[in-house]
C-alpha cells in the first residue's frame, strides 16, 4: 500500500479523534460521567497515536545511510509498537482507573443529554473514519480471507493500526452509550462506572493485539508465501539454474523486500554466462515482485570465482 494511502487514513483519524476528544470532555464536565471521561481520554490518546504514526511514515521514507545500509523502512513498525504501548498504558488503563474510582463514589446523571448528542456525533465520525481507513486498506489487501486475517498478514502497521484504533473506539463508543442510558434509566450510577472498566478492558485487549502484530514486523517478517513461490516459479523457469536454496526473505517496510537466495547453476557455465544468468534473475524478479527491492543471490558452483549478486534498493 502507497504512504499516501495510509497518510488519508490516518489524517481522517487524527481529525475525527481531536474533536470528538474536545465534544467528549466537554459533556464529561457537565454531566460528571465516567464512561465520557474515559472515552475522552481515549480519544486524545487515539489523536497523539495518529501523529506518532505520521512521524514512523515520515521516518521510514529516509534513505539508506552507512549506519542503516538496508534504509529506515522498520521506523513506521517501532512507532505502531509505542502506539499500542500507549493505548495499554494511558487508554486502558486510565479508563480502568476512572470505572473503579467510578464504582467507589458514583455519581448520579441527571441530564445525560449532552451525552448522547457527544456519542452519538463521535460514532458518527468515528464510523466514516474507520470507513476511510478500512476503503484504504481493502485496495491492497487480498480479496481471499476476512479482515482479521488480512490485518494480520498484512505489512502495513500504520494502516492496519488505525483501523483497530477505530474499531475500537466505536466499540468503547457503544459501551459508553449503553452505560450511560442504562445507568440513567435505572438511576443505577454504577452502571456508568462499570461501562468505563468494560472500555478498559477492550482497549488493553486491543492494544496487545495490535503490539503482537507490531512486534512480529518490528523483529523482521518473511513475505508472503505467495511472493516466495514466484521467487521459486523464477528459479524454475529459468534452464541455466539446476537447484535452488529455499529464498529467504524480510520486511524493511510494506514495500520493502530484502531476498537472499543461494543456486547451484548447471555444469561447465562460464564465468561470464553465469553472471549473465544472475542478472537476469534479479532483473525478472524485480519486474514480477516490485516490493522486492534488494536481491542478493550467490551461487555454490565451483566456478572461476564465487558470484554474489547484489541490487540495493
Amino acid at each position: 500500500m502507497a504512504a499516501g494511502g495510509s497518510n488519508i487514513a490516518i489524517y481522517g483519524a487524527i481529525g475525527a479523534n481531536l474533536l470528538i476528544a474536545i465534544s467528549k470532555f466537554t459533556a464529561a464536565f457537565f454531566t460528571g460521567s465516567s464512561a465520557m471521561l474515559a472515552e475522552g481520554i481515549h480519544s486524545l490518546v487515539d489523536t497523539g497515536n495518529g501523529l506518532l504514526l505520521l512521524l514512523g511514515i515520515k521516518r521510514s521514507k529516509q534513505k539508506p545511510d552507512k549506519m542503516h545500509p538496508f534504509g529506515y523502512g522498520k521506523e513506521v513498525y517501532f512507532w505502531s509498537f509505542v502506539v499500542s504501548i500507549l493505548i495499554f498504558a494511558l487508554g486502558g488503563g486510565f479508563a480502568i482507573y476512572e470505572g473503579i474510582h467510578a464504582l467507589q463514589e458514583p455519581t448520579v446523571i441527571e441530564d445525560p443529554t449532552w451525552n448522547y448528542l457527544v456519542l452519538g456525533a463521535a460514532i458518527l465520525f468515528e464510523g466514516t473514519a474507520l470507513f476511510l481507513a478500512l476503503r484504504t486498506f481493502n485496495k491492497s489487501r487480498a480479496k481471499s480471507g476476512n479482515l482479521i486475517s488480512s490485518i494480520v498478514r498484512s505489512k502495513d502497521a500504520a494502516t492496519f493500526a488505525v483501523i483497530i484504533e477505530d474499531t475500537a473506539a466505536v466499540a468503547g463508543l457503544s459501551i459508553a452509550l449503553v452505560g450511560v442510558f442504562l445507568s440513567q434509566q435505572l438511576e443505577n450510577p454504577y452502571i456508568d462506572g462499570a461501562a468505563s472498566i468494560v472500555i478498559g478492558a477492550l482497549l488493553l485487549i486491543v492494544a496487545t493485539f495490535l503490539a503482537k502484530e507490531s512486534k512480529g514486523l518490528l523483529l523482521g517478517e518473511s513475505a508472503h508465501p505467495e511472493v516466495i513461490k514466484e521467487v521459486e516459479r523464477i528459479m524454475e523457469h529459468n534452464i541455466n539454474v539446476k537447484e535452488w536454496s529455499l529464498p529467504q526473505t524480510m520486511h524493511f517496510g510494506p514495500e520493502s523486500i530484502l531476498l537472499v537466495i543461494e543456486i547451484d547453476l548447471i555444469e561447465d557455465l562460464e564465468l561470464s554466462q553465469a553472471e549473465q544468468t544472475m542478472e537476469s534473475l534479479r532483473l525478472e524478479i524485480k519486474q514480477k515482485q516490485p516490493n522486492i527491492t534488494q536481491v542478493y543471490i550467490q551461487t555454490t558452483d565451483k566456478l572461476k570465482n564465487n558470484i554474489l549478486g547484489e541490487n540495493p534498493a
